[in-house]
């Protein structure tokens, strides 16, 4: 085939507009759908950010449970033991560990996702596929490493003989439901959004950091009610998804709290309503995502 017979059977091909100008579910069910058509591909970035990020270590993934192990000592000791916030929260390194587990999720897949369209600019240019993968493998791959956390916390306090035999460990499904849905929105978002502004990956280090001390992870709800009062203040605070999260992670796997641990009134409702503000700003991400990612090219 010559050059001029190439140039006409491209010119016979239907027209793809990249950069949706489209609205509303129909256009965000078209993505959906186009992303399961790619969900191979899908599958093999999960499994290349997996494998490139410990490659050449002699320890592999077991890194991924350095970081919070780390984190559970140090607030172990410092805060549980040095400013003796353990006299307050029975079992404190099953309490902290949790509120790690459900926390290290929503920044993992935040962090990770922020930077997905920037650190795959080579294949963007060069490969013709839905530019959602790129942030939902950031997804997958966090929720490989939760769930390794979230195994060693099930033997933990199954070794220490405090494991949830309780219908109690039911909230954990809609606590991991609430993360996944507002990191993954995020996620979308400001993906495409440090694309054209570097600083947002920056920013958000500064945010997830801020996001762990007004969660109650390495102390009590009760203790931010102490503080806050039955103000708005606290309403604000508890409503936070990260927080709701958290606290329903607390809810199922801290045994600990299930006598006597203060907790949200309807905590349940609270994390429904909270799923459903996340799914309208999963919606809003994506066809933001969609808006944006006509210029990916370009811009990188």
């Amino acid at each position: 085939m010559n050059a001029q017979e190439r140039f006409a059977a491209l010119g016979a091909q239907p027209f793809r507009q990249v950069d949706s100008r489209s609205t509303g579910l129909r256009s965000s069910f078209a993505s959906l759908a186009n992303v399961f058509r790619h969900r191979e591909m899908l599958s093999l970035l999960i499994r290349r950010d997996l494998k490139s990020k410990y490659k050449d270590s002699a320890l592999g993934f077991v890194w991924t449970l350095v970081r919070p192990l780390t984190q559970l000592v140090i607030y172990y000791v410092v805060i549980g033991k040095f400013l003796r916030a353990a006299e307050g929260i029975p079992d404190f390194a099953i309490y902290v560990f949790t509120g790690l587990t459900a926390y290290g999720l929503f920044s993992e897949t935040v962090s990770s996702a922020t930077q997905s369209i920037v650190g795959n600019s080579g294949l963007i240019k060069k490969v013709s596929l839905p530019r959602e993968v790129f942030p939902l493998a950031s997804v997958g791959s966090a929720l490989f490493n939760f769930s390794i956390q979230l195994g060693i916390l099930l033997v933990a306090s199954l070794v220490l003989g405090v494991f949830p035999f309780s219908i109690e460990l039911l909230y954990a499904i809609p606590a991991t439901l609430l993360v996944l849905v507002y990191a993954t929105a995020l996620g979308l978002l400001l993906s495409a959004v440090n694309v054209y502004l570097r600083d947002i990956g920056y920013l958000m280090e500064v945010v997830l950091l801020v996001l762990l001390w007004a969660s109650p992870v390495v102390y009590s709800w009760s203790m931010a009610k102490g503080v806050l009062g039955d103000s708005i203040a606290l309403e604000v605070y508890t409503n936070n998804p990260v927080t709701l999260a958290v606290l329903g992670f607390q809810r199922a796997f801290w045994i600990a709290g299930h006598e006597g641990a203060d907790y949200p009134d309807n905590l349940l409702l609270r994390m429904a309503i909270a799923f459903v503000i996340g799914l309208v700003l999963l919606l809003v991400s994506q066809r933001v995502f969609s808006r944006l990612q006509g210029n990916f090219a370009q811009e990188l």
